[in-house]
């Protein structure tokens, strides 16, 4: 008789609206891809708590923004972490998982990082700019970013409805980003429009980008997952880090050639044949 198949409960919100992207087409096709290895049912994310039960590893995928339905989560992973339950991305992320303080932990170290500060009377530690950028500490996606000019800045920390993050608004050449699966490079894309953020193209990652994308994926010693590194391509030549994608990276596969999409998607299959081992058992039903 042959053995059984492990079981994923695979995460994601089909019908989120993304600027730009198509959530839904992303996760269709890595569940179509993922079923030739695994057993696999798809959940909303509010449904994952209750769901997850019965099988061998949940993989938080297109789940869109926690911002919307923070109490759910924080219950899916208070449960996760009760039963045991192995999550993939694993729960112990330090990065935009647990929300956007790290910004302002690494700003503070000396890290590349965009400056970051998260009180109305740390703003003369920013370098002096002509706009800010004010946004939710558990923000996603730009939900609740504003752009305001210096002058009003401080009035809109202390108006600010929970906490929040300050940066100046960084001339740069274009954004990257840096995908990983583990402790793995995959590909690199960018927007060379930084107007249209969302036209991706393939990019050359050179030695020096990998080094610095590297210092991230290290710095959160996540394990197994994918992880995305978000930085901007400064005037003088240099990256400074935008964020540090943990919990739920869009993935952009449809700006690939055809091998590039094949090779992830490869690497993510293996990732997690390698991440359910530790929870299958020889007694398993």
């Amino acid at each position: 008789m042959p053995a059984a198949r492990p079981r994923l409960l695979y995460v994601t919100d089909l019908a989120y609206q993304a600027r730009g992207r198509r959530y839904c087409d992303e996760d269709i096709h890595l569940a179509s891809r993922l079923r030739a290895h695994f057993d696999l049912a798809l959940c909303h994310p509010l449904d994952a708590a209750a769901l997850m039960d019965g099988h061998d590893a949940v993989v938080v995928r297109n789940s869109g923004p926690v911002l919307g339905y923070q109490k759910e989560y924080d219950a899916f992973r208070a449960r996760a972490l009760a039963t045991g339950a192995r999550v993939y991305n694993p729960l112990t992320g330090k990065a935009d998982m647990a929300g956007k303080q790290y910004l302002l932990d690494l700003s503070a170290e000396g890290y590349p990082v965009i400056p970051t500060v998260g009180r109305a009377e740390d703003l003369d530690r920013l370098p002096a700019a002509a706009r800010y950028v004010v946004k939710p500490k558990t923000g996603a996606d730009s939900l609740g970013l504003r752009i305001v000019p210096a002058g009003e800045v401080a009035a809109a920390v202390v108006r600010a409805t929970g906490d929040v993050l300050v940066q100046p608004c960084v001339d740069f050449v274009h954004e990257v980003s840096f995908y990983f699966v583990d402790d793995d490079f995959e590909y690199a894309l960018y927007a060379p429009d930084p107007e249209r953020r969302w036209e991706l193209r393939p990019y050359p990652a050179t030695a020096a980008d990998l080094e610095f994308a590297r210092r991230f994926i290290d710095w959160n010693d996540l394990g197994h997952g994918i992880q995305r590194v978000d930085a901007c391509r400064t005037r003088d030549g240099g990256l400074l880090l935008v964020e540090l994608e943990d919990l739920n990276p869009y993935l952009s596969l449809d700006a690939l050639p055809d091998e590039d999409a094949d090779a992830f998607v490869g690497a993510f299959t293996a990732s997690l044949s390698r991440f359910v081992q530790g929870a299958l058992s020889p007694a398993r039903p």
